[in-house]
């Protein structure tokens, strides 16, 4: 704006410098508001640039990041489904908890409802003044106390059972309202379900076009290698990073090895096939090669990832490219790495035993399918996790 309002003032200048003598002033002035026209002109064109620019920018934006949005989405909605279909069993249970109660009460009612047809009955039979028969039968003052206590009796037992079935009723009445309420709540969280599946089947098929169109396009899928080239160099910045913190704080440096005949049996991180191997490994589409430092294991989503020796948590977070990451410190001069998560269990600084549940399986991250991605590393070197887990 510096440099238009600097241009104004020299065109200006120029105009009635340059201007023969007897030009009149209104020709000047013309000229004048033709350069102010073409300062406008170029005032717009130069905006036109800067948001073209903008436009290139975001379109920039980091393919990964675009990925890890929509993964963060799906987990928000997996995870109000799984607290929904929570609800949803809590509220099931309720309904046959009552529906027990409201049978009980039945029972009880049925059977206090035939007591009181019985009586009913018995005191039709005797008569308006039946009552009376037992008392004047009596031979003397003594029996006739008696009688008179066992009537009392007879007839306080006759009222307990009548309130005790309008207590009854009373009941299974509650009961009934309160299984009507439930069927409510159940009908309610299961439209609020339906709803959470509908978005997470968008978002699956958003990310599946998504990665489709990344495979698609190889300039694209060569910028995303060079965005997970960039977090792999992440991770292998924070795993130096913490090997150096382990060494300062260890009396000794550890060893690197473990003990005798764990080599080939460690337990699997999860259940499935291997899906891609440890190595450099070439795109089916575009003749590129990547170096892969771990595995990726096909498994069933929301399976339990496990750790697969004792350690504590250093890392359980987002990684662009990696989707949920969890990092395991196992102080013996190992690391082991577990990616693509759809839920994390534990925190960092957490204590966690050979075999724990740590997290569950997903599809979060650089991948269109449920896998684990795993890494071993001895110090910061990565090592062929096949040689170290069990043999199937």
């Amino acid at each position: 704006m510096r440099w238009c309002r600097s241009y104004s003032m020299g065109a200006v200048l120029v105009i009635v410098l340059c201007t023969p003598p007897g030009v009149s002033a209104d020709s000047i002035n013309e000229k004048i508001d033709r350069e102010r026209k073409t300062l406008e002109q170029l005032k717009d064109q130069i905006e036109e640039k800067r948001r073209q620019a903008d436009e290139a920018g975001k379109k920039r934006e980091s393919i990964l990041q675009g990925i890890q949005t929509l993964d963060e989405r799906h987990v928000r909605y997996r995870q109000s489904h799984q607290e929904i279909s929570r609800k949803l069993r809590k509220k099931d249970q309720e309904i046959e908890s009552i529906n027990a109660q409201i049978a009980r009460l039945r029972e009880g009612v049925q059977v206090r409802q035939d007591a009181i047809l019985a009586r009913l009955r018995v005191q039709y039979m005797e008569g308006r003044f039946g009552h009376w028969k037992p008392l004047l039968a009596s031979d003397s003052y003594g029996d006739f106390q008696r009688r008179l206590r066992y009537l009392s009796a007879v007839s306080g037992r006759d009222y307990g059972l009548i309130e005790t079935f309008k207590t009854d009723m009373a009941n299974m009445q509650e009961a009934e309202r309160q299984r009507e309420a439930a069927r409510v709540g159940m009908l309610v969280y299961k439209r609020t379900t339906e709803k959470h599946l509908d978005e997470i089947k968008t978002v699956k098929k958003e990310k599946k076009l998504y990665l489709a169109k990344l495979t698609q396009e190889k300039e694209s899928y060569e910028r995303a290698l060079q965005e997970l080239e960039r977090s792999a160099a992440r991770i292998d910045s924070l795993l130096r990073e913490l090997e150096q913190r382990r060494r300062a704080a260890a009396a000794k440096p550890p060893s690197g090895s473990l003990p005798k005949g764990v080599k080939g049996g460690l337990p699997w991180p999860a259940e499935g096939s291997v899906l891609t191997h440890f190595g450099r490994q070439k795109h089916p589409t575009f003749n590129t090669y990547v170096q892969r430092k771990g595995i990726e294991i096909r498994t069933t989503e929301g399976s339990a990832i496990h750790a697969v020796m004792a350690g504590t948590v250093v890392y359980a977070d987002w990684l662009k490219g990696y989707g949920l990451v969890i990092i395991l410190d196992h102080a013996n001069g190992f690391f082991s790495l577990y990616a693509h998560a759809s839920k994390i269990l534990t925190t960092v600084g957490a204590v966690v035993v050979s075999g724990q549940a740590i997290g569950e399986t997903g599809d979060t991250g650089m991948t269109g399918e449920n896998t684990l991605y795993f890494e071993l590393r001895e110090g910061t070197e990565p090592v062929d996790p096949l040689q170290w887990l069990a043999r199937r």
